[in-house]
């Protein structure tokens, strides 16, 4: 039985097209997308203005379409892309009217706590609760899907739009819609119980939009949240937005950690941020968008403004080169999976001490999966030996990480995640320092000296018979010198270990991956990374700035090595180049390994293999010697 055709790699082009774009040349555009490396296209459909002579008194199609000899756009594309066997896909955006119809319709339309209504370059916004997307958006995905042969939808801006253009804050929607639905008073801004009814609000409308497209057109893609056909991720960057190097990476191992087998798709910007649509972003930064995506399993698309002719961003270039990598490579990238051994929980709220402990396991070469701690119920941890909680609070449902240790697992908590988890050893909570007050001039004895505390220590009582180190110091004076004395060991343990079942529990009672996250001390990524469980590290003469990613694609096995030396404050450059160099086998057999971007075979010599030089990145094919 044939797999539906998502279920292979795929390369996804998106022109974000303007209105006054109509008129493009279907042919010309097509010409860009293959030679690009790309076999789907996302066009603008409807929604906001419809690309196709639509009949619904309700939707706008787009005064430009006159400029076409047959007044559809989307028909064209179609009809065209059929025939290279391209496959299209309609950007559907239904977040805004415009002023006729909201005058015609307020009960669609978003409403402010202040009862304003959001307006932005003359679109109203509507609200998800309401009929526009409740019953209407049916109504155009059902014309469309009447008249065309689309292979997927794609809906932009499914949100309750608390947020604008400008990323002003408007609050929570007071709609008469929301008001019927919400158990209870609005609040002005989103708290938890808003945003627990949004969600199950979306969840809701994404499911019936699968349905519906299902059962029109099964062959029919939907990419959207994570209960569709096909995970979506935009991959962006943002003017005053910190950058998070890694953001790409740890949104995709999130989606398929939790479920392996469902595609994701990482649509990546290519220009600089909404505002400066046709400035083209930095080439190595683009780079890392699709680099990360591949890695981890992800399928590659890229996003431009109006269409490639008008969109001549400096990053397509690169772009280009690794679409066609993956094309090329089509083996490696089919029911590419995760082998890593470690998971990295990612709880809600601040983020310092995951990034901490995130770029700790990197650098140490420790390959891991993402899961958010949500998920954590949910998902298989079976095949992971440790898991890793990142200041965490009281879990919602500890009994699933207690049984995971019961099992054989063993369970490395940081911080505050001590709450409630049976398998940690710990007897009782004394106090908690969680305030920079608190904290200050705060440090453990060390492997490598006095480390300081940056963030929270909890003090706690070992449970009987449980190992302890890493001794707190008592707080001394940090004025004059000649006061700056008096730190003594106090015997509150900074890291606690005991077996739980066939598992073991270890807390290291502080923010540990936050001090490295705001001080780069590698004494900090040390002390957790020493204190992992044997064998979980790749043996290698990489740097650290070398990223392993181990994967299985049925039987084969693929290990992608990214260089992250152009990582740099809010940026990405050229990275250098990596010298010739060796790393273990993380699988045990017999192994013949191809460098792919090198192209060329690598000599494996008792489970070590000897790489090439590493620009940007390599990736090495391994297939069993003897099958």
């Amino acid at each position: 039985m044939s797999r539906v055709w998502w279920r292979e790699p795929f390369r996804m082009f998106q022109t974000n097209l303007r209105e006054v774009d109509a008129g493009l040349d279907v042919e010309r555009v097509l010409d860009r997308l293959e030679e690009f490396g790309a076999n789907a296209w996302l066009i603008s459909v409807g929604g906001i203005l419809s690309n196709y002579p639509t009949g619904l008194d309700f939707q706008t199609r787009n005064p430009h379409l006159a400029e076409r000899p047959s007044g559809d756009l989307i028909g064209d594309a179609v009809a065209a892309a059929r025939r290279r066997g391209v496959r299209v896909l309609a950007r559907m955006d239904f977040s805004k009217i415009d002023h006729r119809r909201a005058e015609r319709h307020p009960e669609w339309c978003f409403v402010s706590p202040a009862g304003e209504r959001q307006v932005y370059n003359g679109l109203t916004s509507v609200c998800p609760s309401g009929d526009y997307y409740q019953v209407k958006l049916f109504e155009v995905i059902g014309e469309v899907l009447d008249r065309y042969e689309i292979d997927g939808f794609f809906l932009n801006w499914m949100s309750f739009n608390e947020v604008d253009y400008s990323r002003r804050y408007w609050g929570v929607c007071h709609c008469l819609a929301c008001a019927r639905r919400y158990d209870g008073e609005l609040p002005e801004r989103a708290d938890a119980r808003w945003r627990a009814f949004a969600r199950a609000t979306l969840d809701d409308l994404h499911a019936r939009i699968r349905a519906e497209i299902a059962g029109r057109r099964p062959e029919a893609a939907l990419i959207l949240g994570e209960h569709a056909d096909i995970v979506f991720h935009e991959a962006n960057n943002a003017v005053g937005r910190p950058l998070w190097h890694h953001r790409t990476s740890e949104h995709v191992s999130a989606a398929k950690a939790y479920r392996p087998e469902v595609p994701v798709l990482v649509n990546s910007v290519g220009f600089v941020d909404m505002p400066y649509r046709m400035a083209g972003e930095e080439p190595h930064h683009f780079a890392q968008y699709l680099l990360q995506a591949i890695s981890r399993g992800a399928i590659p698309s890229t996003y431009i403004m109006g269409t490639p002719d008008d969109s001549p961003y400096e990053c397509l270039e690169i772009a280009g080169e690794l679409t066609r990598f993956h094309r090329d490579h089509a083996e490696v990238y089919r029911d590419l999976v995760s082998e890593a051994r470690t998971l990295l929980v990612r709880p809600e709220g601040e983020r310092a001490e995951f990034q901490g402990l995130y770029l700790a396991l990197l650098e140490r070469h420790v390959p891991f999966d993402v899961l958010p701690e949500e998920k954590l119920a949910a998902s298989d941890l079976s095949r992971y030996e440790l898991v890793v909680l990142p200041d965490a609070g009281a879990l919602s449902r500890p009994g699933v990480l207690d049984a995971y240790a019961e099992a054989g697992g063993t369970v490395l908590a940081t911080g505050s995640s001590d709450a409630g988890l049976a398998c940690l050893p710990v007897a009782r909570r004394l106090a908690a320092y969680t305030t920079e007050e608190s904290v200050r001039s705060l440090h453990l004895r060390g492997d490598r000296g006095m480390v300081p505390v940056i963030g929270a220590f909890h003090v706690v009582e070992p449970a009987p018979g449980a190992e302890t180190g890493l001794p707190a110091l008592s707080r001394a004076r940090y004025g004059p010198p000649e006061k700056c004395h008096g730190h003594l060991e106090t015997g509150h343990p900074g890291w606690l270990s005991a077996p739980y079942g066939r598992g073991r529990g270890v807390l290291m009672p502080w923010t540990v991956g936050r001090g490295y996250r705001e001080t780069g001390l590698s004494a900090h990524r040390d002390l957790f990374a020493d204190r992992l469980p044997a064998g979980l590290a790749v043996g290698t003469g990489l740097p650290e700035q070398a990223e392993i990613v181990p994967a299985r694609a049925g039987d084969l096995r693929v290990i992608h090595l990214l260089n992250r030396s152009g990582d740099a404050d809010q940026r990405f450059r050229r990275p250098l180049p990596i010298a010739e160099s060796w790393l273990d086998l993380p699988w045990p057999g017999e192994w013949e390994a191809h460098a792919l971007r090198a192209d060329r075979p690598l000599e494996v010599d008792g489970g070590r293999v000897r790489l090439p030089e590493i620009g940007l990145f390599e990736v090495v094919k391994l297939s069993n010697k003897y099958s």
